[in-house]
């Protein structure tokens, strides 16, 4: 709901206006001069300011540039009896959104701030929008058993405002699963506000989180909002979650149970409405027991766990997320590039220490280095080569047999993998019918 801060000295215009928008539905303060209105302001944000500008203590002129300065978020109308063009004029170069003069029929304030309210959803829905068509842009790829199983998570849990703990190794696509559960949320045209615990010092987090108050610490010049506020009635996102400072834990627990908090260096408690989705790379069971974080807390963000699979866990997405990646550089540098079938064989072999991340580096590498359109062995990394041609037996597969079951089983999943999960072609790749190519699948467990 719109909340607006009406700022009048005379009491009975004061009651005309409160009562005529609170009639509209909207949350209405009101204050008889500009210095009770700083002290509103400071507790609350005020979508729109609705302020007199003659009033004793603090006038109309002075609050302006203050909200200006201090809460460029907040639209302003002034209003006076004793106004001219150049007021008018002035009002508006120092940053008011409109102007009316005194006395105004009632109705035509109604519609100056329907028409405020208004151009504010139109620039927060551009807003959200833009941020959604980068996101869109970067889907999670695959269609095999563990990638299907983080889109159904996904589905059931993203209409909910329930707290979501995504869990993986780094370069798994963590971030990729919190775009998603938020554009499948009822709050996807609302925004969405993302912070990495680990990038930002130790001394500052609280500040970025909670945001400040003027003054609250050296180099505090103005009120600065924090990500919490940024993103009421939306979603934030706590990437790295694992990284946050043990000091700051209780207050993030606070916060996620009563959904209220105070600025650094304030006392006005703050009220909001955010979905808070979390993630690390961290195993945060082991990082209670080692005192690094907070038992309490761990329940409270991992009302649902969400696991992304490493890429060794999903080979049979390999060649939809490599040509996924051949398809972006191809764009970019305005040839077709395509990858031998030797080459994406490598690709389906090797481990992906770095995961997908690492994949897409390695594609792009190819692609700027690669002679012609076709990337062929030559063109990838040595390592991935020596890793797919080491024939050394490993300490489960002294035995013949073993070894002999091991490299069955990476041949199927490739094939596999190469025919995105056809089975027919991949028994005709294998050389086998379709029913031993089921035999072979079942006994090695590949779904």
């Amino acid at each position: 709901m719109p909340r607006i801060l009406l700022v009048e000295d005379d009491e009975i215009m004061r009651i005309t206006i409160q009562d005529a928008l609170e009639r509209r539905h909207w949350e209405v303060d009101a204050v008889v001069n500009g210095k009770k209105a700083l002290q509103k302001i400071e507790g609350t944000n005020y979508h729109l300011v609705i302020s007199d500008i003659r009033m004793p203590e603090l006038g109309g002129m002075e609050l302006l540039a203050t909200l200006t300065k201090n809460a460029s978020y907040t639209d302003v109308i002034m209003m006076t009896a004793y106004g001219s063009v150049d007021d008018a004029i002035n009002c508006l170069k120092d940053g008011a959104a409109d102007y009316i003069l005194k006395p105004f029929d009632m109705d035509d304030l109604i519609i100056r701030v329907n028409r405020i309210f208004e151009m504010q959803s139109v620039k927060a829905r551009c807003a959200s929008l833009e941020d959604c068509c980068r996101q869109s842009r970067q889907k999670i790829i695959g269609n095999g058993d563990a990638i299907n199983r983080v889109h159904q998570r996904i589905l059931q849990a993203g209409p909910t405002d329930s707290t979501v703990l995504i869990t993986g190794e780094s370069g798994t696509g963590k971030e990729l699963a919190a775009n998603a559960l938020h554009l499948a949320s009822l709050r996807a045209n609302k925004p969405y506000i993302r912070i990495n615990c680990a990038a930002i010092p130790e001394g500052l987090i609280e500040s970025e989180l909670f945001g400040h108050e003027k003054g609250a610490y050296t180099g505090a010049h103005k009120k600065r909002l924090g990500r919490f506020e940024m993103a009421d009635g939306g979603t934030l996102l706590l990437d790295e979650i694992g990284d946050m400072p043990m000091t700051l834990q209780g207050k993030l627990l606070r916060v996620l149970q009563e959904g209220e908090f105070e600025r650094v260096g304030g006392s006005h408690t703050i009220k909001i409405d955010v979905r808070v989705l979390c993630a690390t790379a961290k195993n945060l069971e082991q990082e209670v027991k080692q005192g690094r974080f907070r038992q309490d807390l761990l329940y409270r963000i991992s009302v649902i766990p969400l696991t992304m699979p490493s890429l060794r866990e999903r080979r049979e997405d390999i060649p939809s997320l490599a040509n996924h990646f051949l398809q972006e550089f191809s764009n970019k540098r305005g040839i077709l590039l395509t990858l031998a079938p030797d080459a994406m064989q490598i690709l389906v072999n090797y481990d992906f220490p770095g995961n997908v991340r690492e994949l897409k580096n390695i594609i792009e590498r190819a692609s700027v280095l690669a002679p012609g359109p076709i990337i062929t062995p030559q063109d990838l990394p040595a390592d991935l080569s020596r890793q797919t041609e080491e024939t050394g037996p490993k300490e489960e597969a002294v035995q013949l047999s073993l070894a002999l079951a091991k490299t069955e089983k990476k041949c199927v999943l490739g094939a596999l993998a190469l025919t995105n999960g056809n089975r027919t072609k991949a028994a005709e790749l294998l050389g086998i019918s379709r029913k031993n190519l089921w035999e072979k699948m079942k006994l090695h467990q590949i779904k």
